[in-house]
């Protein structure tokens, strides 16, 4: 049931972005989020990935930025915004789960760090909200608040101390234990920072740290956050003398 509180009238969704390292809760949290308010729920990750999977599927190099920006032009990609009914298609493929392999993980930073590549996608993101037809969407993934939606009137960095989100992460993943998740994350973090700062949070954004909270807490936290930012008073420069 969406909140009457914190919904804004108004022709264009509105953006809630969430940026944040990998293990801080980021997708969970924000499809949660999602569903409190009623809105969409948009996981920007998923769309490396399935380029990724795409790359991988045709025996692409995805360290080889030129291959990677080739196979991106047939690039055939689809992806629910209904936290409820998430699914990723390629094509005529659902990749959801196929995109979450070990495989795919490891070649995500190779596509990411293409810039060409990041602009398209990052432009892909913008059309899915525009034209998803809810009253909002929670953006979450690596530079939302800086790059995708630097303009949105909710931008939140959530994070957690590196050993909260590894047990987090290897609570998740029943096969590895915490050693081995904390060193996957540390890895995949350092080369997601090459191409993007993600750890930092930017002028005007809000940082939720979650690291004392739980689940639910950091819920609430992220939606407290949301209703301050979305029921402060909008100032009219003009009447300034800005």
């Amino acid at each position: 049931m969406t909140d009457p509180a914190i919904t804004k009238p108004g022709p264009d969704p509105v953006v809630v972005a969430i940026d944040g390292p990998a293990g801080s809760g980021k997708s969970s949290v924000s499809k949660q989020v999602a569903r409190r308010l009623g809105y969409g729920y948009l996981d920007t990750g998923a769309a490396y990935r399935a380029l990724a999977w795409h790359a991988l599927e045709r025996g692409i190099d995805t360290s080889d930025a030129a291959s990677v920006l080739d196979v991106s032009g047939d690039f055939d990609y689809a992806i629910s915004l209904d936290p409820d009914a998430y699914w990723v298609r390629v094509g005529a493929s659902d990749v959801t789960d196929a995109i979450r392999e070990p495989r795919v993980a490891d070649a995500v930073s190779g596509v990411a760090r293409v810039p060409a590549v990041r602009e398209s996608v990052n432009a892909l993101f913008r059309a899915l909200v525009a034209r998803s037809g809810r009253p909002g969407v929670v953006v979450e993934g690596r530079d939302i608040t800086t790059v995708v939606a630097p303009d949105a009137p909710v931008r939140i960095l959530l994070t957690a101390a590196p050993e909260i989100r590894a047990a987090r992460r290897s609570a998740e993943l029943t096969t590895q234990d915490a050693a081995t998740v904390a060193a996957a994350l540390h890895q995949r973090d350092a080369s997601d920072s090459a191409v993007v700062d993600f750890l930092t949070a930017a002028p005007g954004v809000e940082v939720v740290d979650s690291t004392p909270l739980d689940f639910d807490q950091t819920v609430d936290a992220v939606l407290g956050v949301i209703q301050a930012a979305l029921s402060a008073p909008t100032v009219d420069p003009l009447q300034t003398g800005a």
